[in-house]
Formats: structure tokens, C-alpha cells, sequence
């Protein structure tokens, strides 16, 4: 069955159904409107655009992995505010030939990664295209916090990021140079390749943020904080900026794991590592269409310049005791940009649109 032969309200009252009830929810799916508690008295609100073959391909993803990654980039940035997700608002567009089942599944990924938050879909709307298009607004709850912005870093200020980099971006290389299975009808089908590849391309399909070290940063007294969502050194640049500071990255403090550096091994033997699988440093491919420099694929460009790994970064007060799961990877100093081991970075320093 497609989502023609159910039609705009079957589809919504399928979708409806495969969503769990919260108890943050006042008014849900079926009224002109959600309504929501907000005991804070503020909202933190941000969206995002999701558009086939721009930021997923269904040969690539299964559905319900292009659901959970639809989500887990709006609830980071919730969190890189030091908010607790609360809700999201979905609006989809598709053509009328897709099976319902795919925008059954696609919806399960959603509520499957709001349920690491706490969060719920509250909402949104259904609409015709020629294309698969997401809208996807999230709502977060700053719990009598101060929101922590990009504009508060200051010189002396300690660099440290919470979750993983630049394994969005290696297996995004692998599934461009055809190193691993293609998504199936009911999902993406193990990967042809080990354990630890495997991992990677599971990482670019479906990001896991690491919700909870957003309000564990604003506890902590962040100064600043971001999602990295388009590559460490572009979006740590737009800390600086915002905070008229210089941020100093050490690149001694970035280790690339064994999934990485097997990954860069790899590509490094295909004819792929010239084309846009390829990262190298100083410019590295963050994402699908962004065409790579040839050379040996490096581990550190990936962890530099690779996007939609969606880790936490955040400036912290020197001496700052910080938990496990933030490492410190840099400084903060009078100035102005980004430098990488105290030397400007020559390149793109992660994704642009534009650019």
C-alpha cells in the first residue's frame, strides 16, 4: 500500500499510531495544534531540513535510520543549549508512490530516538512532493537554567568535546566507495565488511549524540557550547567568532580509534580515495556531493573537518573537573579563528551548503 492509496489522514492516523503518549504532551497529534507543558517558562526551539540525496540516500539508509538521523541532529542542538529535548514537529513531504510502510518505519526511527531523550513527536504535517523532504522542529526545556550560547567562550578557557568525531564521515567513505551493503527494503542490511567498519557506516546512518552532556555542561558552567554538525574546526570557528576568541585545537588530543584508522586503510587501497569518500587534511568530505581532494583518506581530517557525528563541544573555565565523557582537545586564547596546533588551518574546515 502507498501513502496515496491511504491518503493525507490515514497516513497521519498511521503515523499516530506507531507513536508513543508522553506525559509532556497536553494536546497531541489529531488537533489543529500540540500543546505542551513548559514549566521553565522558556522554550528552546531550533529546525532543521532534511533533503533526499542532499542529506540521506534511501539506497543507503533504511527508513527507519533516515527517521532516528532526522532527529538525533534537531535534539542536539536542544541539548548544545544545555535544554533537555522535549518534543519534535515533523513535516513531511513525499511522493505519492512511497510505501506506507517506509513512512511507518521512518516515523519508528524518530520515536525510537526521542525516547533516548525523553522526547516525544508532537506533531507536524503530511504533504505531496516529488521528493522525500523533512522539517523537523524540535522543543527543549532549559529546567531553570541559563541557556549556554556560542558567545561566551573566553580567553583561558578549557576545549572539550563529548561524543565521537569524524565517523559520520568515514562511513560515509565507505558507502561511497561500495564498501558496504546497500539499505534493504526493511532496513539497512549488515555490512560487508568487519565489525568496526561496520560501526562507522552504522554512524553515518544513524548518529547517537550524547544528549545528557548538554545539561551536564550547563551544570558544569560551560561558557559556550555547539553541536558539531558540519566538522569540529568549522563549527568550533563559529564559537570563536561569536566569542571574539581564538581557539587553539591540539591535535596531539585527537586519537583515531582502530575503526578509523582501519577505515583510512581501506579507502586508501581503492580506486575511491580520489573521489568524494576521500578525507585528507587539510580539506576533508563531510558529507555526500563534496568533492575530496585524491590521497590517502587520514583519520584526523575525518576527526577535523568530518560532519554529523553531532558530539558536543564546549568551553569550560580553567580547572573545570570534568566527567569521563568530555575530552579536552584545546585552549582558548586572545584572538581571533581557529588554529590547529597553533598553526592556521588551510581548507574547508567542514560542510557548507553554499560553499
Amino acid at each position: 500500500m502507498t501513502v496515496a492509496d491511504l491518503g493525507e489522514f490515514g497516513l497521519i492516523a498511521a503515523i499516530a499510531a506507531k507513536l508513543p503518549p508522553s506525559g509532556k504532551t497536553v494536546v497531541g497529534i489529531g488537533d489543529d495544534a500540540a500543546v505542551l507543558t513548559a514549566p521553565d517558562g522558556r522554550v528552546v526551539a531550533t529546525m532543521d531540513l532534511l533533503v533526499e540525496g542532499r542529506h540521506f540516500r534511501r539506497d543507503w539508509s533504511g527508513p527507519a535510520d533516515i527517521g532516528g538521523k532526522a532527529a538525533a541532529r534537531n535534539l542536539a542542538d536542544v541539548a548544545a543549549m544545555g535544554a533537555t529535548p522535549v518534543a519534535l514537529l515533523v513535516g513531511l513531504a513525499a511522493p505519492g508512490t512511497l510505501p506506507v510502510a517506509w513512512a511507518t518505519e521512518l516515523v519508528s526511527g524518530m520515536a525510537a530516538e526521542c525516547a533516548r531523550t525523553g522526547a516525544t513527536v508532537a506533531g507536524g504535517d503530511v504533504s505531496g512532493a516529488d521528493t522525500i523532504m523533512l522539517a523537523v522542529t524540535a522543543l527543549g526545556d532549559l529546567a531553570g537554567r541559563e541557556p549556554v550560547t556560542r558567545a561566551g567562550a573566553r580567553a583561558g578557557d578549557l576545549l572539550a568535546v563529548a561524543g565521537v568525531l569524524g565517523h559520520s564521515a568515514a562511513g560515509l567513505g565507505l558507502l561511497t566507495a561500495g564498501l558496504a551493503a546497500p539499505a534493504g527494503p526493511a532496513g539497512p542490511a549488515a555490512p560487508a565488511a568487519p565489525a568496526g567498519l561496520a560501526r562507522l557506516v552504522a554512524a553515518h546512518r544513524w548518529p547517537r549524540p550524547v544528549y545528557e552532556a548538554g545539561p551536564e555542561a550547563a551544570a558544569l558552567g560551560a561558557t559556550s557550547m555547539i553541536d558539531v554538525s558540519d566538522g569540529l574546526i568549522a563549527d568550533v570557528g563559529h564559537v570563536a567568532k561569536a566569542s571574539g576568541v581564538l581557539i587553539d585545537i591540539d591535535p596531539s588530543r585527537l586519537e583515531p580509534g582502530a575503526d578509523l584508522l582501519a577505515a583510512a586503510e581501506l579507502l586508501g587501497g581503492t580506486a575511491a580515495s580520489t573521489g568524494p569518500a576521500a578525507s585528507t587534511v587539510p580539506a576533508a568530505s563531510a558529507r555526500m556531493g563534496q568533492p575530496g581532494p585524491p590521497g590517502q583518506p587520514e583519520p584526523l581530517g575525518w576527526m577535523l573537518t568530518g560532519g554529523e557525528d553531532h558530539a558536543l563541544a564546549a568551553t569550560f573555565p580553567a580547572g573545570t573537573v570534568l566527567p569521563a565523557r568530555w575530552s579536552v582537545i584545546g585552549f582558548v586564547r586572545q584572538g581571533e579563528g581557529v588554529l590547529v596546533g597553533g598553526q592556521p588551518f588551510h581548507g574547508r574546515g567542514g560542510w557548507d551548503h553554499f560553499g
